[in-house]
């Protein structure tokens, strides 16, 4: 059965939830879904599975978060070349620019990018909840 780990940052839980909609799809696809909080994940998190969501809101002036989450995907970035990858967040102001950075900076680590990176616009709406569970499914295919 694949691993799949799903790693965020959610500073008023819009994030976590598009986090616990993409663990809902993995689960529902089959696959082995952990949940697991930045502060929490270890680099074995992301090595040891076979497929990695990672998760951040915009903040500040369309940046990742960067007490907790942007050290974390820095060095995250030297350890996903050739493996299946997800990104995702949410966001409450301008226009999700923060995602097409991010998009292009793990475009360059040599992963592979299921889908785009998958925003919302706020609290994530059931049209946005299901996005994220299709992205769970993409991620155990």
């Amino acid at each position: 059965m694949k691993k799949i780990n799903v790693i965020y940052w959610s500073g008023t839980g819009n994030t976590e939830a598009m986090a616990e909609a993409i663990i809902e799809g993995i689960k529902e696809a089959g696959c082995e879904a952990n949940l697991i909080q930045v502060d929490d994940a270890t680099m074995e998190d992301v090595t040891g599975a076979d497929a990695v969501a990672f998760g951040c809101p915009a903040m500040g002036d369309e940046e990742l978060e960067e007490g907790s989450f942007r050290p974390f995907m820095d060095e995250a970035n030297e350890n996903i070349d050739g493996k299946k990858v997800a990104i995702f967040g949410s966001y409450e102001w301008n226009e999700g620019q923060w995602m097409d950075y991010w998009t292009e900076e793990i475009e360059k680590t040599g992963c592979i990018l299921v889908r785009p990176g998958l925003i919302a616009y706020d609290n994530p709406d059931d049209e946005a909840l299901q996005k994220c569970r299709d992205l769970g499914k993409a991620l155990c295919e």
